[in-house]
């Protein structure tokens, strides 16, 4: 069952990797996977995902300093702000489609954000 649609984690914790996989791949989403924000970023444009995860503490740098951009670029994706921590949203453009989920994170979070997919 393929929706024709794209999932992209950027995100360096492979277990939350692979429940989020396991989630989008039974809703039919073709997902990709990034372990540094500096291929996540190079994913974002090759792929130009629909749902876009994003931590905020990565190996190489603070995912969230890129989101702006990655939302003004790409503003038809909706970004999912990952963080385990309690940090502000960075100022977001106005017309950005995004959400704030906090680690850990449960099947029942993900049905709780994504029940109408």
């Amino acid at each position: 069952m393929d929706n024709g649609k794209k999932v992209l984690i950027i995100d360096d914790e492979t277990d939350l990797c692979l429940l989020l996989k396991g989630y989008f791949l039974r809703k039919g989403y073709e997902v990709f996977i990034s372990h540094s924000l500096y291929d996540g970023i190079a994913a974002v444009e090759d792929i130009k995902p629909d749902i876009l995860f994003i931590d905020n503490n990565l190996p190489d740098g603070a995912g969230w300093e890129k989101v702006p951009q990655i939302s003004t670029a790409h503003p038809e994706t909706f970004i999912c702000l990952v963080s385990a921590f309690h940090p502000a949203p960075p100022h977001m453009p106005a017309n950005a489609k995004y959400s704030l989920i906090e680690k850990p994170i449960g099947l029942a979070d993900l049905d709780r954000q994504f029940a109408s997919l």
